[in-house]
């Protein structure tokens, strides 16, 4: 079932915020990297990297993403979602979203640093978990009880 993000969520993904995206290595090592992501449609997200990046050869691997938010005011109001590659987009289509991505984060028409022979790729993310989180985390059920 696929996660519904709700507004004070879907608007950290409409603005320019910068958020780590987790990956898994083979040995199941974790992979973070700071990303620019975008809302796709109304239930999915997106963000951009190239052919052949460590980010790009985890997902094809292991389709598993984990990506993290904090707010700059307030480093204890973030947002969580984990999610699955939903599937990776190539060719021009992902080089237009990569422009697309720039006018976002940079205010630029065109994203001006590929470099030569690079191929970009959209990774295009199902969210499974959606939490958003203000505040010390409170125990999961079954956790520690209070001291009398």
């Amino acid at each position: 079932m696929t996660a519904i993000f709700d507004e004070a969520v879907r608007a950290r993904l409409r603005a320019a915020n910068i958020w780590y995206v987790g990956t898994v290595f083979a040995d199941g090592a974790p992979q973070v990297s700071p990303m620019w992501v975008d809302l796709e449609g109304e239930g999915e997200l997106t963000f951009n990297t190239s052919v052949g990046r460590v980010k790009e050869e985890n997902l094809r691997r292991d389709p598993r993403v984990y990506l993290s938010h904090a707010d700059a005011a307030d480093p204890f109001d973030r947002v969580q979602i984990s999610g699955e590659v939903a599937r990776f987009v190539e060719g021009a289509e992902a080089h237009e979203r990569m422009d697309r991505l720039a006018r976002k984060y940079l205010g630029v028409e065109r994203f001006e640093w590929t470099m030569p022979g690079e191929r970009r790729v959209a990774v295009i993310v199902r969210p499974v978990k959606v939490r958003h989180i203000v505040g010390v985390e409170r125990f999961r059920p079954g956790g520690p009880v209070p001291a009398p």
